[in-house]
């Protein structure tokens, strides 16, 4: 006996391999190739799939995979972070595109309630595109991924009073009072039960679970429990992606946060696939071709209508105008709950049929964009920045009276510049302060520059990217600059800016993942920090000590790791040529590093010449530091004392043994 379902099912995965292999030959975005098979097997294509309903229940489910696994990777403490990108980013952008799309839709005809309906479908972006489209390219923890998920969790609450609210719009009006008290008390009632599952019934019901050491139980708690809270909140009334975004974000505040999304993600990724595929389905191709100006048309106005008004929405937060293009840019499609919400216009006569083919064709259009726009957005808001725009719209300093002075009393010099103020950036600005070195932060977020500079941190509201920003931080006075946020085409932008400004500037990246260190090397970065290989060193690190290895042989091994590791990458890159300062860079197999003088050190009391550190151990003492004061190629009679700190340079193995020397005698390794 054959099951219908699972004949479309066996359809859609071996059609859409076929068209993501072709795809992936061409390097084309995935997420279109899925619609292209929606297109194709759907029934307005070739046909091949009839259970239509089916499939679109399995696409619900991706959604909600995709919401719960975005929730498990932030947080409570994130989501409280960007509440002025939830509540007034996404109340500003839904209202105001509903009002731009109202007066579009009056422009093009439709009058009284179909063109407030036709605003409200056009005011929802697509919250499973953007958001698989942003992890795919590591940019949800950006200015602009922050913002954009906060507006996209205030469109997935907002399709609610949508839905309560078509009713009432059909009949011509009515009192909502009641279903609006309603629905505000079932929120905070779902909230009051998420803040108390997150502090004590979901940690205590996955200690339990994780105790039983069975991964297929894991996996059906942590599944089981997204899906609950969907449904939960579907039979409170509201939408099934928004419970499931609660529900990873309960579980992300537990210890088996990261169990939890690599058991689901397998999940997701599959059911998600249907979800680009049903889409796929709905569009009529007779429709598109027989309307081919009008539906052209109809799309263009609608990306720019919806990019430019969250672009308005994203400034008047008081982000800078690069991050609120890009935000802006991201959120120009129709979104999927845009569907939902269609279906019961056309039940009470507000989508007419001859205007539910040119929406249908619109949304699909729209989307199947959205990967390409995201894609040249960054190139895209460069050339705009370059124009002659307003001084008001380009400034700094938005509406939230972000103050951009420099919070210190003298001009920076000789001083670090720090640009971004995620867990990277605070750290560094911590140990500069504790390590007396006058640092600079560059920070996008308004809301964090407040807090911080309230609390004395030397901050500046400003975009890295912008030269001007970088010769207000002192750019061409500093030392060292920093990148530490997450966007590598950001960093690419600061490092060629920073670089013209100061060729002599030392530039440190971070980055994600050791295939963007090549291009960071390539427009002019010094050094280059790839997450992926400092978290193998780290992993490293814990499993010898698990073994018990002394802690010198594993510095030694660390070192040597990192030596060969970084001379790797090094080498992708053209030889800058040598500078004194950074010998042990350009030198393979070599560092320079400082060591401090222990209070039981051999060397305190001895001159360099009785203790023959080049002699007996290899290494060059190139400096001493002393109360403040740098003593440069000491002499041979020099007298070490303790808290010294010793600027040496040599082999990984050597240096290592000089270090032990100097912390303490009951470290000291006997020159081999």
């Amino acid at each position: 006996m054959t099951i219908p379902l699972l004949t479309d099912v066996v359809i859609i995965l071996g059609l859409s391999l076929g068209v993501i292999l072709v795809f992936q030959r061409f390097r084309l975005p995935l997420v279109l190739g899925f619609l292209l098979t929606g297109i194709i097997a759907g029934p307005h294509g070739l046909g091949l799939v009839r259970a239509v309903h089916e499939v679109e229940v399995l696409a619900e489910v991706g959604v909600i995979l995709l919401l719960f696994s975005i929730g498990i990777e932030f947080s409570l403490g994130s989501l409280v972070r960007i509440w002025r990108s939830v509540v007034l980013g996404g109340g500003l952008q839904v209202f105001l595109t509903g009002v731009a799309a109202w007066g579009l839709a009056r422009a093009f005809g439709q009058v009284g309630a179909e063109a407030v309906f036709a605003a409200m479908l056009v005011s929802l972006s697509s919250t499973a595109i953007v958001l698989r489209l942003l992890q795919d390219r590591a940019e949800i923890e950006t200015p602009q991924g922050k913002t954009t998920l906060g507006i996209l969790i205030f469109q997935d609450m907002a399709i609610v009073p949508m839905m309560l609210f078509t009713p009432l719009l059909a009949l011509g009006g009515g009192d909502i009072t009641g279903p609006l008290l309603s629905l505000i008390l079932k929120a905070l009632l779902i909230v009051g039960l998420v803040l108390l599952a997150a502090r004590w019934a979901v940690p205590w019901l996955l200690f339990r679970v994780a105790r039983t050491r069975n991964r297929e139980v894991f996996l059906l708690a942590t599944v089981g429990m997204g899906l609950a809270a969907a449904w939960l909140t579907s039979l409170a009334g509201l939408s099934l992606a928004l419970g499931a975004f609660l529900a990873g974000l309960v579980i992300s505040e537990s210890e088996y946060s990261a169990q939890a999304l690599g058991e689901v993600l397998p999940f997701k990724q599959v059911f998600l696939s249907f979800f680009f595929v049903s889409v796929g389905m709905l569009l009529n191709l007779d429709f598109v071709f027989s309307s081919l100006v009008q539906v052209s048309v109809a799309t263009l106005l609608v990306l720019v209508l919806k990019a430019g008004v969250a672009t308005l929405a994203i400034r008047l937060l008081g982000f800078s105008l690069k991050t609120a293009l890009l935000g802006g840019l991201t959120l120009s499609q129709v979104g999927e709950f845009s569907f939902i919400l269609s279906r019961v216009g056309i039940q009470y006569g507000l989508l007419p049929g001859e205007h539910e083919q040119l929406f249908l064709a619109v949304s699909v259009l729209t989307m199947a964009a959205t990967p390409f726009i995201i894609a040249g957005a960054p190139g895209l808001v460069d050339r705009i920045l370059v124009l002659p725009l307003p001084s008001w719209l380009v400034r700094q300093s938005g509406p939230g009276d972000v103050d951009v002075g420099l919070p210190l009393d003298e001009p920076l010099s000789d001083h670090l510049i720090i640009v971004g103020y995620g867990v990277n950036g605070r750290n560094l600005a911590r140990a500069a302060q504790v390590a007396g070195i006058p640092y600079l932060i560059l920070e996008t977020n308004p809301d964090t520059v407040k807090r911080e500079r309230r609390k004395g941190e030397a901050m500046v509201y400003g975009d890295g990217t912008h030269p001007a920003i970088l010769e207000h931080a002192g750019v061409e006075q500093a030392r060292i600059l920093v990148s530490a946020i997450a966007d590598p085409g950001a960093t690419r932008t600061i490092i060629q800016a920073a670089k013209r400004l100061n060729p002599g500037l030392f530039v440190l990246a971070r980055t994600r993942y050791v295939e963007e260190v090549e291009p960071l090397y390539g427009v002019g970065a010094d050094d280059v920090i790839p997450e992926e290989f400092e978290t193998s060193v780290e992993i490293l690190v814990r499993v010898l000590r698990r073994y018990l290895i002394p802690q010198v042989e594993i510095e030694e091994f660390v070192g040597d790791v990192r030596s060969k590791g970084y001379e790797m990458f090094r080498e992708i890159s053209a030889d800058p040529g040598v500078d004194p300062q950074d010998i042990g860079e350009h030198i393979p197999d070599s560092e320079v590093v400082t060591v401090e003088v222990g209070e039981e050190s051999y060397l305190v009391g001895r001159t360099l010449e009785e203790v023959a550190l080049r002699a007996e151990y290899g290494v060059t003492l190139l400096a001493v530091r002393r109360s403040g004061e740098t003593l440069p190629n000491p002499g041979a009679g020099f007298r070490l004392q303790a808290k010294d700190q010793l600027i040496i340079f040599g082999s990984p193995r050597q240096v290592a043994d000089a270090a032990a020397l100097a912390r303490g005698a009951d470290t000291w390794i006997q020159p081999q």
